[in-house]
């Protein structure tokens, strides 16, 4: 499955919890992809079978990359509606995120 960069981040975030070690290489994303560091209001979902397991919002205040990064792990194991999120329920799991631009709200879930 080929995701945006933004939902791979969300994904790898998790695992890095799931998996207890290291697996985004923060200082490369940065240098490739420099406009992860500006500042841009999100909202990150985490649906398991099409029900709404875990929600993250930032009206921003952090860099996008940072927002995708601990927004993931919050909406996945944090969400105080919510149980944190099992490692079968993860393997169904589906990451919307939503970006509020200028132009207008862009969305991508995978």
């Amino acid at each position: 499955m080929n995701r945006s960069l933004l939902i791979q981040l969300a994904y790898d975030s998790i695992k890095e919890i799931l998996q207890t070690k290291k697996l985004i290489d923060r200082e490369e994303i940065l240098h490739q992809y420099p406009l992860l560091k500006e500042t841009i209001p999100m909202t990150l979902k985490i649906f398991v079978e099409d029900e709404l397991h875990g929600y993250y919002e930032d009206m921003a205040h952090k860099s996008l990359f940072e927002n995708i990064l601990l927004g993931a792990k919050i909406a996945a194991f944090e969400d105080p509606n919510s149980q944190p999120l099992k490692v079968s329920e993860f393997l169904k799991a589906e990451i919307e995120i939503s970006l509020q631009t200028p132009e207008g709200v862009i969305s991508h879930r995978a």
